[in-house]
C-alpha cells in the first residue's frame, strides 16, 4: 500500500552536518585546543564503542567505553556538556589538558540521541553528594565540588583549604587528611575519587622525599654518606647526579657519554633502598649489556644482580625468586610483561633509553606499560633527530612534564604554508622545563678528570672499480630527486629505492666486496691496516674499529690475519653468552690487540683500555658517531684519545659531514643550551632530498634529466591519485594505496638484471634485500638462480589483485 507524501510545506528540513575537521590542518578560525577538541569529537562521533552504563543515572553516570577492535576498556563518567565536566580512564584524556577525548565525545553523543539527553547536558548534574575531584586542564589541580545538600559548616571548612573556585592550595596540601576527617564527622557525603587521592599523594611523597634527601645529604656530607652504600668512590658530579635522580624520584640521567651514567643510576638505587625502603629494582637494557650491568653492580655493590634470560619457564623462575636486581632487554619485555607486574619492582631503569624514542614500536610500548613508583633514565642522546623523540622518552619519566604532545610540538615548530615542519624555535625552554627531572653534563664539564680527544678526517681515494658502482646509484638518486622536484611525490617504491641506492653508493666508498661479495676494490682496508702498523708499535696501545657493515668487518679480518697480533669481531649477531667473553680478552690478552664492532653490537660497551677509536664509514646520525666514541673516551680512561674517521674523497661520505652538523646542531639546542632555532629550510622530506642533494654531489646532465622525464611520464599512467588527507573517506595521507604488483615487478626487473649481467661475464648486481640473485658455483663454474621471496605483505597483495582481475573476466 502507497504511503502518502506530505506536502513540500510540511517536510521536515534534513539537517546539514557539520563540516569536517581537517586532521592535519589547523582552521583559522580556531584555536589550538579547539582545534584539538573538534577533532577528538569528530572522531568519537565516528566510532562503533561498546557502551554500557554501569550507574544509576540514564545520563549522569559512569559507562564502560569498550573498543571492539583493541579490546581496551575505559571507565567514563558524564557529569555535564562543559569543557572539562567529564572524566576517561584513557591516558589521553589524562594528559591531553582538554578536558575531552574520544570517548567522552563518543559517550556524548550517545546520550544526546536519548530523549531529553540534550537538555540535561546543558543544565549539567547536581548531586546532593559533595565531590573531591582531579581537575584536568592546563594544570592539573584538585578541586572541592559542594553539592546541593552541602551544609554550611562544611562550606566554612573549605574555605580554609580551597580558594573560591575550589582549587586546592598549595599550602593546605599536607592538611587534605584533617579537612577529610572533619568532613566526614559532619554526616554528610563526600566522594573522593581515586585520581585525585593519587594526585594528592604523590606531591606528599615528593615533598617528604626531597627532606629527606636533603637531611641526610648536606653539601658538606654528601661524599661521606655515598661512601657508606658503596664499594667505590665517586667523582663530586656523579654524586651530585645520584642524589638529583634519588631527590626526584622519576628522573633522566643524560649525561653525555662516558660520564658514568651506571654507577650513578645504581647509587641512586641504593639511596633509595636505604631511605624510602626500594627492594625491588628492575634494570632494562639492550641484550648485549645484560652481563656489563651485572658486573658493574658486583663491582660498585654487595647485592645480588639476577640476569633474566633463556626460554619463558627460565625467566619465570628467575623472576619468582628473591633478589634486590633484575636486569632484563627490551626484546623480552612484552612477553614477560605478566611476569614483572606480579614481581612489582620499585625502580625502573632504562640504559640506552633511546631504544624508546619511538613511541609506536612495540618496545616503547610494552616499556610504557610497567608500572613503578620510581624510575631512571640513562642516555647521552634522549634527542637524535626529531623533538617527538624526546617526547617519547620523557614520557616515561614524567607524561605530564611536557605537556600535551600537540600544543608541545605547536610551541617548538616552525611550520611553512601548508603546514610542514621547517624548523624549530625556543629550544632553550625545552631544558629549562625538563630542569626539574632532568641532569645533563659534558666532558668539557669535568674536562680535568678526562683525558683530552684528538679527532681527525682521514680521506682516502676511491678505485675506478668503486666509482663506478658509485656514479651508478648517484644516477639512480639524481633521477629520483628531480622526480621529487618535479611532483613533490614519492611513492612507497621510489622512496625504497633511495633508499637502497644511498646505501650502496657508501657502501662502495669501503669496499666493492660489499655489494657483490666477489671482489675486493678499495684504498680503506690498505690503509687502515698501515694505520694499525703504527699506532700499535706502542707496546700497550689498544684499538678499537667500527664500521656500519659486517661485510667491511669481513674485509677487515683478511688484512689483521696476517699481522703478528689478535683482534676480536663483536657484532650483533654474536650469541649473548659470548659476548663477555670477547670484551673480557681484548682487555686482558695482551695479545689482542684491536677490537672490531658493528653499531649493533658496540651500544653500551665500555673499551676505556684502548686509546684509539677508528671509524671505518661515518653514520648518518651523529649522535651514533658519538656513542662509538663514548666507548673509549670515557671516565676510567687513562690515556690521550685518538679519533680517525676514514672518509672517501668525493663521495657521499664528504657531503655527509655538513648533514651531521646540522644535525648536532637540532640536538644542542634542544639539551645544551645551544642555538635557540635551527632552520631546516623546507618539509622533513625536502630537507633530506636537500641533504642528499648535498651529500651526493651535483645535479646530473640534462639528457638523465630527460630520461627521468621519461620514466616520470610512464610511471604516473599507474600511480593512484594523491587523496585528499582531510577527506573522512581516505583517512590519513600516509595510508596511502600501494601497487600491490611493485614488490614482484621489482624482483622481476632484478632478475633480468642480474642475468644479462651474468651473461656478459661481469659481477652480480646486487638486488634490494642485499643479496645477489644469479650466484655461481666455486666447483664447477656453472650459474644458478638465488631468488629472495617477496614479503608475505607484497604476496597477499599480489594474490588480491588477480583475484580482482579474474572476477573482471568472469563478468
Amino acid at each position: 500500500m502507497p504511503v502518502d507524501t506530505p506536502p513540500a510545506s510540511k517536510k521536515k528540513k534534513r539537517k546539514t552536518s557539520a563540516p569536517t575537521v581537517s586532521r592535519l590542518h589547523k582552521p583559522e578560525e580556531m584555536s589550538l585546543e579547539a582545534w584539538q577538541r573538534a577533532l577528538r569529537r569528530q572522531f568519537g562521533r565516528e566510532q562503533k564503542f561498546k557502551l554500557e552504563n554501569v550507574g544509576q543515572h540514564p545520563v549522569f553516570s559512569d559507562f564502560l567505553v569498550t573498543n571492539p577492535q583493541s579490546k581496551r576498556t575505559y571507565r567514563v563518567s558524564i557529569r555535564g556538556g562543559g569543557v572539562a565536566d567529564n572524566f576517561c580512564t584513557c591516558p589521553d584524556f589524562s594528559i591531553n589538558a582538554l578536558g575531552t577525548c574520544k570517548h567522552i565525545e563518543f559517550t556524548l553523543g550517545r546520550l544526546e540521541h536519548q530523549r531529553g539527553g540534550k537538555t540535561l547536558l546543558r543544565q549539567g548534574f547536581k548531586p546532593p553528594f559533595s565531590e573531591l575531584v582531579l581537575q584536568y586542564g592546563a594544570r592539573r589541580e584538585v578541586r572541592f565540588r559542594p553539592g546541593t545538600t552541602c551544609p554550611r559548616e562544611l562550606l566554612n571548612l573549605s574555605r580554609a583549604y580551597f580558594d573560591s573556585a575550589g582549587i586546592l592550595r598549595p599550602k593546605a596540601l599536607d592538611r587534605v587528611d584533617v579537612f577529610l576527617s572533619r568532613a566526614g564527622a559532619m554526616g554528610h557525603e563526600l566522594r573522593c575519587y581515586d585520581d585525585a587521592l593519587a594526585f594528592i599523594a604523590e606531591a606528599r611523597d615528593r615533598q617528604r622525599r626531597q627532606q629527606i634527601i636533603d637531611r641526610a645529604f648536606s653539601n658538606g656530607g654528601r661524599a661521606t654518606a655515598l661512601a657508606r652504600l658503596l664499594k667505590v668512590r665517586m667523582y663530586p658530579y656523579q654524586t651530585d647526579g645520584a642524589i638529583f635522580a634519588a631527590r626526584a624520584g622519576r628522573c633522566l640521567i643524560a649525561d653525555e657519554m662516558g660520564l658514568g651514567k651506571t654507577i650513578q643510576a645504581i647509587a641512586a638505587a641504593e639511596i633509595m633502598a636505604r631511605h624510602f625502603g626500594v627492594e625491588r629494582v628492575l634494570i632494562v637494557c639492550p641484550t648485549s649489556l645484560k652481563h656489563q650491568w651485572s658486573r658493574e653492580i658486583a663491582r660498585f655493590v654487595d647485592r645480588p644482580a639476577a640476569v633474566v634470560g633463556g626460554m619463558r619457564l627460565q625467566r619465570e623462575i628467575i623472576f619468582r625468586q628473591p633478589g634486590f636486581y633484575k636486569i632484563t632487554n627490551y626484546d623480552t619485555v612484552h612477553r614477560d610483561l605478566d611476569l614483572i607486574a606480579a614481581w612489582a619492582p620499585d625502580l625502573v631503569i632504562l640504559d640506552e633509553a633511546q631504544r624508546i624514542k619511538n613511541w609506536k614500536t612495540r618496545a616503547a610500548r610494552s616499556v610504557k606499560q610497567i608500572a613503578s613508583p620510581y624510575a631512571i633514565v640513562l642516555t647521552g642522546t634522549p634527542l637524535e633527530n626529531r623533538l617527538e623523540e624526546l617526547v617519547s622518552i620523557v614520557e616515561f619519566v614524567d607524561r605530564h612534564r611536557l605537556g600535551p604532545t600537540y600544543r608541545f610540538l605547536a610551541d617548538h615548530q616552525v611550520l611553512n604554508e601548508v603546514g610542514r615542519v621547517v624548523g624549530y624555535r625556543d629550544l632553550d625552554r625545552i631544558g629549562k622545563t625538563l630542569a626539574p627531572i632532568m641532569i645533563r653534563r659534558h666532558k668539557d664539564q669535568v674536562l680535568k678528570q678526562l683525558p683530552p680527544r684528538l679527532d681527525k678526517h682521514l680521506f682516502v681515494p676511491m678505485t675506478p672499480q668503486q666509482m663506478l658502482h658509485h656514479d651508478e646509484n648517484r644516477d639512480v638518486v639524481a633521477r629520483i630527486v628531480h622526480k621529487w622536484r618535479r611532483y613533490r611525490f614519492l611513492s612507497e617504491a621510489d622512496q625504497r629505492r633511495l633508499m637502497i641506492a644511498l646505501q650502496n653508493m657508501r657502501m662502495s666508498c669501503d669496499s666493492t666486496y660489499l655489494l657483490d661479495q666477489t671482489t675486493d676494490f678499495g684504498v680503506k682496508a690498505d690503509e687502515l691496516a698501515t694505520l694499525i702498523e703504527e699506532i700499535l708499535e706502542q707496546p700497550d696501545a689498544k684499538v678499537v674499529i667500527f664500521s656500519q657493515w659486517l661485510r667491511m668487518h669481513e674485509v677487515l679480518q683478511r688484512r689483521l690475519t696476517r699481522k703478528p697480533w689478535d683482534h676480536v669481531l663483536f657484532h650483533g649477531g654474536v650469541p649473548t653468552p659470548k659476548r663477555k667473553g670477547l670484551v673480557d680478552r681484548f682487555r686482558d690478552d695482551p695479545r689482542c690487540r684491536a677490537f672490531l664492532a658493528t653499531d649493533a653490537g658496540g651500544v653500551g660497551l665500555n673499551l676505556q683500555h684502548a686509546s684509539t677509536v677508528i671509524n671505518m664509514d661515518l653514520p648518518w646520525n651523529p649522535a651514533i658517531l658519538e656513542q662509538r666514541i663514548g666507548r673509549v673516551h670515557r671516565l676510567g680512561q687513562t690515556a690521550p684519545v685518538r679519533v680517525v674517521n676514514f672518509v672517501a674523497q668525493g663521495t657521499i661520505e664528504e657531503g655527509m659531514l655538513s648533514v651531521i652538523r646540522f644535525k648536532k646542531s637540532l640536538f644542542a639546542g634542544a639539551l645544551d643550551a645551544g642555538e635557540r632555532e635551527v632552520s631546516l629550510g623546507g618539509t622533513r622530506l625536502d630537507r633530506f632530498i636537500k641533504g642528499v642533494e648535498q651529500a651526493t654531489g651535483s645535479i646530473p646532465t640534462a639528457a638523465v634529466q630527460q630520461e627521468s622525464d621519461r620514466q616520470d611520464a610512464a610511471e604516473s599512467r599507474d600511480e593512484a591519485p594523491l587523496p585528499d588527507p582531510s577527506s573522512t573517506t581516505t583517512g590519513v595521507a600516509a595510508q596511502l594505496p600501494t601497487d600491490p604488483w611493485a614488490g614482484l615487478l621489482q624482483t622481476g626487473l632484478t632478475v633480468l638484471e642480474q642475468l644479462a649481467t651474468a651473461a656478459r661475464g661481469g659481477p652480480a648486481v646486487v638486488s634490494p634485500s642485499g643479496l645477489s640473485v644469479v650466484q655461481r658455483d666455486p666447483a664447477t663454474g656453472e650459474s644458478y638462480f638465488r631468488l629472495p621471496m617477496p614479503s608475505a605483505d607484497t604476496l597477499d597483495r599480489v594474490l588480491r589483485a588477480v583475484g580482482t582481475l579474474l572476477e573482471r573476466f568472469r563478468k
